[in-house]
């Protein structure tokens, strides 16, 4: 069954934009109609989020920023309101991962960078994106997570931290402003067919079948399951939906 969505009128904000998840959500609120900011670090990423877009007929901004700087954000979203008017939707999908490492031999550099993007990311993408939406009466903020959010895994203390704490933030944050008509969600994919997919499995057909045998579906998930996931979670279907967690992995951490 195919579901559609029309958010003619309305302004999504993606970070992470330039590829794989964050890409597909992006095309998918503009298949939607809606107005896009196409967030991301890699100018080459996001001009080529934006020439697709734009190539299906779309209207979108690509904005080049580092949601790990505050000041980046803050001025990635403020361009956006003063492109588009308001903010009602934001998908805060920008992560980033380690090689897997026992937890003592972190080093305090690398525990610093996947909690300045995973989890300071989020912080500082919301407390401008909130402002923003309260203006406008509501919104919806997704942010991603991941399985690694609700489950330890040996060798990724780091990313497991960041992900879990995104979780608790987000439920907190969703309760501060409940009653303002504001929804905070979470969607925590499990193995995607995306570049960090690659990254993760050392890019070999060994490290890919690995990965694989632990979803119990015998598949990896696409983006498009994800982006699916955000838009629904977007939309008036999912009205007295806040503070929860999806947990969109192919039953892996079931």
């Amino acid at each position: 069954m195919s579901v559609s969505f029309d958010y003619s009128g309305k302004v999504a904000l993606v970070t992470g934009a330039g590829t794989g998840i964050g890409r597909e959500t992006a095309l998918a609120f503009a298949k939607a109609k809606a107005y896009v900011a196409i967030i991301g670090r890699s100018e080459n990423n996001i001009q080529e989020t934006l020439r697709l877009v734009t190539e299906m007929g779309g209207q979108a901004i690509a904005i080049q920023a580092d949601v790990s700087q505050e000041d980046s954000i803050k001025a990635a979203i403020e361009k956006t309101v003063e492109t588009f008017g308001k903010l009602d939707f934001a998908f805060n999908n920008a992560g980033i991962e380690h090689k897997a490492i026992p937890a003592a031999d972190i080093p305090s550099e690398e525990w610093d960078r996947i909690i300045s993007t995973n989890l300071n990311g989020v912080f500082f993408s919301m407390k401008h994106e909130i402002p923003a939406m309260l203006k406008s009466g509501s919104g919806s903020i997704i942010n991603t997570a991941s399985g690694a959010g609700v489950k330890g895994f040996p060798g990724n203390g780091a990313y497991c931290a960041s992900k879990f704490g995104l979780i608790g933030f987000s439920k907190a944050a969703a309760l501060d402003y409940a009653k303002q008509h504001l929804r905070i969600n979470v969607v925590a994919p499990g193995i995607i067919e995306t570049p960090m997919m690659q990254r993760f499995t050392g890019g070999t057909e060994e490290g890919r079948e690995t990965a694989i045998a632990q979803e119990p579906v015998g598949r990896a998930g696409h983006p498009k399951e994800i982006a699916s996931t955000v838009l629904w979670l977007c939309s008036d279907l999912a009205a007295f939906t806040t503070g929860s967690v999806f947990v969109v992995d192919g039953g892996q951490t079931a």
